[in-house]
Order: C-alpha cells, then sequence, then structure tokens
C-alpha cells in the first residue's frame, strides 16, 4: 500500500489524487498540497 511521502498517509493508487515519477520511482500523494510541496523539495522526502 503505498504511503504519502509528505504526510504519511496510507492510500491505495486508486485513492491517489496525484503521482509523481522521481528517481525513477512513483510517489502517490492525499492531495495536490502534498505533491506541491514533495515537487519543491524532493529530496526531503526521498532520503
Amino acid at each position: 500500500m503505498p504511503t504519502d511521502p509528505v504526510c504519511g498517509m496510507e492510500l491505495t493508487s486508486d485513492d491517489a489524487v496525484a503521482t509523481v515519477q522521481h528517481g525513477g520511482k512513483t510517489y502517490y500523494f492525499c492531495s495536490d498540497g502534498c505533491r506541491q510541496r514533495f515537487e519543491e523539495q524532493p529530496t526531503v522526502y526521498t532520503k
């Protein structure tokens, strides 16, 4: 089950509001706000 890397919410792939490809991996997000924060500083959330 994917976890939003920004807020930690567990969600299914179908429930994700947005996705981002980074470093060859797909990240799933519960909201556009979390997606935007991730895109501004992806290295903060991919350590």
